[in-house]
């Protein structure tokens, strides 16, 4: 779908700047024009289609179906099967996860699908199925929509509403008196385009400064940390490996088709397979850049909240999959 952006961030690193392939400078300077643009594209396009759908759909009652019905975990599910379908790496799942704040959504059904989106999609599942086999895919898969789940299930429980930023709370108001104004004035889809369109200005124009800083660190680490800089501390002998190798992993950033090939030469040099998928977990489904991009919609407690009980799941998850596989 980006293939485009590839062409041009190529195209003036290496023809215009005349950067070698492979330098440092090079690779990150690539990644931070490619993610840079591919992400304002998707805010754009994924805010501006959240204005209309919360121009024409009663937010509150939405929010009042979700909170108040007991669908028994379904909605937590559904949210991270919505992920699975959604090819984003973490950053670029930001921008859907700032929409369904928008939407009144509620806070951990919207966790549930920011978990699984960067970890499970079709094309890591192909890469997974060639690399690994359709066994251990298919625990994978399950393994990364329950993450997604039950992370959203205890994030829910933890009642984290209050720690959204004042900007988020502003967000959600105007969303609410936007939607309010179409409902009293029964506007057509011509009359409500400038509200909507100022509204994604503002918005646009509050994050991405926060999108700029974010993927200029993940273009850095993309850039200066070398692939086997983690290697030494993943020893199939460490009882503490798959700690140590998801906490290690927060720094770096990738997504899930750049990390399995790095799986499989970590594999292939004696670190267990669960080691391994947690090291993966760990670099797609948390990040500093996405730390930064969140950092707009949440506050530093909540940012760390919501770290900490993902990084607890996928400790949970590499140590099974040591077990299983």
């Amino acid at each position: 779908m980006f293939d485009w952006i590839q062409h041009i961030a190529d195209w003036f690193v290496y023809d215009i700047l005349n950067l070698a392939k492979g330098a440092h400078l090079a690779e990150a300077l690539n990644f931070f024009i490619y993610d840079t643009t591919k992400i304002l594209i998707l805010l754009f396009i994924v805010i501006f289609f959240m204005g209309i759908v919360n121009s024409y759909f009663p937010i509150d009652k939405v929010k009042n179906y979700l909170s108040r019905n007991k669908l028994y975990g379904l909605e937590y599910l559904m949210a991270s099967l919505f992920g699975v379908v959604t090819p984003f790496c973490s950053c670029s799942s930001v921008p859907l996860f700032i929409g369904f704040v928008r939407g009144g959504i509620p806070l951990g059904v919207t966790f549930s699908f920011l978990i699984t989106s960067p970890l499970v999609n079709e094309v890591a599942i192909g890469l997974f199925v060639g690399l690994f086999g359709i066994k251990t895919t298919i625990i994978y898969v399950v393994s990364g929509v329950l993450l997604g789940t039950i992370s959203g299930v205890i994030l829910q429980k933890l009642k984290l509403e209050s720690y959204l930023t004042p900007w988020a709370k502003e967000v959600l108001e105007n969303a609410q008196r936007e939607q309010d104004i179409f409902q009293v004035k029964k506007q057509t889809l011509k009359q409500r385009l400038p509200i909507i369109w100022a509204e994604v200005m503002k918005i646009l124009k509050g994050i991405i400064p926060y999108v700029i800083i974010g993927i200029a660190i993940g273009g850095l680490m993309h850039g200066y940390i070398p692939e086997g800089f983690f290697e030494k501390y993943m020893d199939k002998d460490n009882l503490f490996a798959v700690p140590i190798a998801t906490i290690l992993a927060v720094p770096m950033y990738s997504n899930a088709s750049g990390m399995l090939p790095i799986v499989q030469v970590l594999v292939a040099k004696g670190i267990p397979l669960g080691t391994a998928i947690a090291f993966m977990m760990g670099v797609v489904g948390l990040s500093l850049p996405e730390a930064m991009l969140l950092k707009k919609v949440m506050t530093l407690k909540l940012i760390a909240i919501f770290f900490g009980v993902v990084t607890l799941c996928i400790i949970i998850s590499g140590y099974l999959f040591n077990i299983i596989l």
